[in-house]
């Protein structure tokens, strides 16, 4: 039951005090529950994102599904996803109720613009944690650098692409890959055994 009441405590904490979304998010769940609590290794946690990001739902709520279920099956899963979700369904709504006149504040305009920056450095701590830990193949590499680069050409050169396509893509890309090594991984067991 402890272990319950802590997740779903951290979850809820995770989901009240990040500003920035899913991405913003990532930081806060491996260094919880890769560092301080152990309950995944790094390489998992790599795979969970990679998962969660693929899958349909925000990104947070599916790392916190999985990372629940990891710790208390079907339940730990259950109260992940309450106690991610609790917090921003409650400040979306009360934000709804007064929208135009809290905008209307002028140190809540102010603190959102900081949010904003704050933010950058979240997401952007979160994609160098990431690319700390991937694996340092020449695929690997070559993914992440031609991300980079179409992503900043295409934001020069103002062409809409979404970041959709580019997991899709790349996904597609390491199945080729895959698929490529395993068929040579056959016929060179089929050629040593008929020798």
């Amino acid at each position: 039951m402890k272990k319950y009441i802590s997740l779903f405590i951290t979850m809820f904490k995770i989901g009240l005090f990040t500003f920035g979304g899913g991405y913003a998010m990532i930081a806060l769940l491996e260094n919880e529950f890769v560092a301080k609590r152990k309950y995944l290794s790094s390489d998992e946690f790599m795979d969970l994102v990679a998962i969660a990001e693929s899958t349909p739902g925000p990104i947070a709520i599916n790392c916190s599904t999985y990372i629940g279920y990891k710790v208390g099956g079907f339940f730990g899963a259950l109260l992940g996803t309450i106690g991610m979700c609790i917090p921003s369904f409650v400040i979306i709504y009360v934000i709804s109720l007064f929208f135009n006149q809290f905008l209307e504040i002028e140190w809540v305009a102010s603190a959102f613009k900081g949010i904003q920056v704050g933010i950058i450095f979240v997401i952007l701590s979160a994609s160098i944690m990431m690319l700390k830990n991937i694996k340092k193949s020449v695929f690997n590499i070559t993914i992440v650098v031609l991300t980079v680069v179409l992503s900043v050409l295409f934001s020069i050169f103002a062409i809409s692409f979404s970041a959709i396509f580019y997991i899709l893509i790349s996904g597609l890309l390491g199945l080729i890959i895959y698929l490529i090594g395993y068929i040579n991984s056959k016929n060179s067991s089929k050629g040593d055994k008929s020798e």
